[in-house]
């Protein structure tokens, strides 16, 4: 039986190259390679599902890195589940990783573990200090387009009657963000 390496690379954005990508797969043996121009966070990656259409039993999938497949440890871990369940390998080139060694398998489960634990603490700490912020009383987000001054402003002109498109442009904001801050009628 003949077997296969497969080679599958992706980059997030139009603005980042495959080349380093491609000519590690190239050196790593593979047969075919397949690629995506696309957030790790889509579930729909056209590339990776003709790669997964073509490996058969015995082939191996190989990436130029593991976080090309994807963000969780969880989704990894079931990821190559199937894989092995369908009895293909998997390499990882910088990880180190190839599952179809007993270590690799090993070493792919400690890796996927620890990426997700990378995660989990850089979401824990932003919300640690978003808490921290809200406490001393600074709030997230863009500033205030419609500071007290400029509602006041507003009021006025409006009382005076000015038409509210030119009250809004004098004041640097659009019609629709004066309305939410000064309903009509008001």
């Amino acid at each position: 039986m003949t077997t296969h390496r497969i080679g599958y690379a992706r980059v997030s954005t139009r603005d980042q190259n495959l080349s380093l990508q491609l000519d590690a797969l190239k050196a790593a043996g593979c047969n075919r390679i397949f690629d995506d121009v696309m957030s790790g966070a889509k579930t729909q990656r056209p590339g990776l599902d003709r790669a997964l259409d073509v490996l058969r039993e015995g082939d191996t999938l190989v990436v130029w890195k593991l976080d090309r497949l994807g963000r969780s440890a969880k989704d990894l871990l079931e990821f190559a589940g199937r894989l092995s369940e369908q009895q293909i390998g998997f390499i990882s080139l910088t990880d180190a990783i190839d599952t179809t060694t007993a270590s690799g398998r090993f070493f792919f489960n400690v890796m996927a573990s620890l990426s997700q634990m990378e995660r989990d603490l850089l979401v824990e700490r932003t919300q640690a200090g978003l808490l921290a912020a809200r406490e001393q009383g600074r709030v997230g987000g863009r500033k205030r387009v419609m500071t007290e001054s400029k509602i006041r402003s507003a009021k006025k002109l409006l009382r005076e009657g000015i038409a509210p498109k030119d009250v809004a442009r004098d004041l640097g904001v659009s019609v629709p963000t004066l309305y939410r801050w000064i309903p009509a009628g008001s």
